[in-house]
């Protein structure tokens, strides 16, 4: 199938890009790395007026720490160069093990972070990540910035709190309360499918309390879910056989699947259960070792 007609443009500055964004209001649809828009334009599920391809703009291909502590990653900054981003492997260790699993090398070649954030998939991996860690989606428009944190980000499937005239600059993970640990485990029928189920987990901890607790699953609900409930059972508290079941069976009942393909509701809460359970306790085993 072919795409109905559109224009593009190309702007060099993010100047021109919300100057276009102005004229075409929600009749254009902006175009980082392209791997979920262009097989939506090609199936004509959407069909936008104008695409703004921000790819020519200077300064947005980056992941870096600010003198706050915070971590910052540009609007063209590829899965690829997470993937093997030495920064992340050694102080972000959630996004770490996520990188590696995002769809497969073609895609994580050319998609992006933010623009994954911004298509708002509720199997999108990155979307639980930065629910785990408690992050922002940084908004731009010619009127300035505004932060939306990630669990305001997405209002519904595949739409998210962008307003027309805005673009999604960066994503940002706020400064750790503590050392990081955590994991992202994702279930798969094959390499390069999307989530069966997902489970992010962050901790942050000073010894062996921890002081913040994230938790978020993708693919099991209407969108990416963060389990408040587990992660307060967690908070201030030190990992044991009985804080980590609890965790466990409050995440599962945070769940909300659906009977598909890919397994029984049943079947999916199991995993969820299992995934935290299994992430909590090698988080143990590695504090006591």
């Amino acid at each position: 199938m072919y795409p109905s007609r559109f224009h593009y443009e190309a702007p060099r500055s993010l100047a021109e890009a919300f100057s276009v964004l102005q004229a075409y209001g929600d009749e254009a649809k902006v175009l980082a790395g392209g791997q979920s828009l262009i097989p939506l334009i090609k199936l004509r599920f959407s069909a936008p007026a104008v695409i703004v391809d921000i790819n020519n703009i200077p300064g947005l291909d980056y992941h870096e720490e600010d003198s706050d502590g915070s971590l910052n990653i540009g609007a063209l900054c590829r899965h690829r160069t997470l993937e093997r981003s030495p920064l992340l492997r050694s102080r972000y260790p959630t996004m770490a093990a996520c990188a590696p699993l995002i769809s497969d090398p073609m895609v994580r070649t050319r998609g992006t972070l933010v623009g994954s954030l911004c298509h708002a998939d509720p199997q999108g991996d990155w979307a639980s990540v930065m629910l785990a860690l408690g992050g922002d989606i940084i908004a731009q428009s010619a009127k300035g910035e505004r932060a939306i944190p990630a669990s305001q980000f997405v209002v519904g499937p595949f739409q998210n709190a962008l307003e027309p005239n805005e673009i999604a600059v960066r994503a940002r993970v706020p400064a750790s309360k503590g050392t990081r640990s955590g994991t992202y485990l994702k279930l798969e029928r094959r390499v390069g499918d999307f989530a069966t189920v997902g489970v992010a987990v962050a901790l942050e901890a000073s010894g062996s309390t921890i002081n913040r607790a994230g938790i978020a699953l993708t693919g099991v609900g209407p969108s990416n879910i963060q389990c408040t409930e587990a992660e307060q059972a967690l908070a201030g508290k030190t990992l044991n056989a009985s804080t980590v079941e609890q965790a466990a069976r409050l995440a599962a009942q945070a769940a909300q699947p659906k009977t598909d393909v890919r397994g029984s509701a049943e079947y999916k809460r199991h995993i969820v259960h299992t995934f935290v359970m299994r992430a909590l306790s090698n988080q143990q085993q590695a504090r006591a070792a």
